[in-house]
């Protein structure tokens, strides 16, 4: 286990000197290859072995490569809590083949490939378990390739945000009418941006590094995010009130870039890919186990846990899926397998 805090500027300078060896010296890579794969994995999440989704998946990848005979082939250094800069560089970076793996929700990879945004559209799934059905049905399949089309990155394993998506505010919101004004941050994303626009809130995107501070300053009046991740990141120092809106059921993926994926032997990636997609029915386990606990333990922080009125936020929030139809036709084929698709 690599669990490697790291200076930002070092690590882009040393990034580029490796790339450059790449393309100088591939004899060299080969042989080093055949020794031990050194892969990067980047989590915008606290390094938090129980309620960061980040941690728990690395901890779960280790372990299943240990189990399929590869641990001293490939050896996985963790990067938690932003280290490697702000998601939309991170994506980028993936992209590039700079960093080999992240973990993150769908929603970021929406702003290289706007159809992965699909995933984001208020209320679409109605639970965890029927997502999976619905995935294993057909529905990332569009969104896979879109991706790997578009962005030069893999989707190789789904797993679970640890809970479902809902508001975390200074005051209690019970109604859209209790939402209206509050400064809500939204990932960086427009669908999500648009999701909680049409449930009342001001909408304000901003990069999850800088969520605490605006929150302490007042330039943020509260966020939407699943419980543990709240928890793992202190939010509840701020903010006190946690309406059960559940209005996203935001799928977390394992981004893989496809320069990192082309480069490995074909052996050793099968080998890998195994590993990769156990560690993430075990990392899916887990976060369905957590979210109550989660729960609980904000309770126990004062944060006041309560019901909302969630049939009239997704009424409100209903266009958005038509629309959004509309905009990118090549959407309906996924939505209308999440439909049909019953948990």
């Amino acid at each position: 286990m690599t669990i490697v805090p790291v200076n930002r500027r070092a690590f882009i300078k040393s990034s580029a000197a490796v790339t450059a060896g790449l393309v100088l010296s591939p004899a060299i890579i080969g042989r080093a290859e055949a020794a031990t794969l050194k892969l990067k994995c980047s989590s915008s999440l606290p390094n938090d072995p129980k309620y960061a989704n980040g941690r728990v998946y690395y901890d779960n990848l280790v372990k299943n490569l240990k189990g399929n005979g590869l641990g001293e082939q490939v050896e996985v250094a963790f990067f938690p809590d932003n280290q490697l800069g702000q998601e939309i560089d991170v994506i980028n970076s993936v992209k590039l083949g700079v960093i080999d793996l992240m973990v993150s929700g769908s929603s970021i990879s929406a702003n290289l490939v706007p159809l992965v945004g699909t995933f984001d559209l208020g209320f679409l799934f109605s639970s965890f378990p029927q997502q999976t059905k619905a995935f294993d049905a057909g529905a990332a399949k569009p969104i896979e390739d879109a991706l790997l089309k578009g962005g030069n990155i893999r989707i190789i394993a789904w797993a679970y945000n640890f809970g479902s998506r809902s508001v975390l505010a200074k005051k209690p919101v019970k109604t859209p009418e209790d939402l209206a004004g509050l400064k809500i941050r939204t990932l960086p994303n427009p669908v999500i941006t648009e999701c909680l626009r049409l449930m009342g809130a001001a909408a304000t995107p901003l990069a999850f590094g800088e969520i605490y501070t605006a929150l302490q300053a007042g330039v943020l009046d509260g966020l939407e995010h699943d419980p543990p991740t709240i928890l793992a990141s202190k939010f509840f120092e701020t903010s006190k009130f946690y309406a059960l809106t559940q209005h996203n059921f935001s799928p977390l993926a394992i981004y893989f870039s496809d320069m990192t994926y082309n480069r490995m032997d074909p052996k050793l990636r099968e080998g890998f890919l195994d590993a990769a997609k156990k560690a993430a029915a075990d990392t899916r386990a887990h976060g369905l186990a957590v979210e109550k606990e989660a729960l609980a333990a904000l309770g126990e922080k004062g944060v006041t846990v309560a019901e909302c009125d969630r049939e009239a936020f997704k009424k409100r929030v209903a266009p958005q899926i038509e629309n959004f139809i509309k905009a990118r036709p090549d959407s309906k084929a996924v939505i209308d397998i999440v439909r049909a698709t019953q948990a």
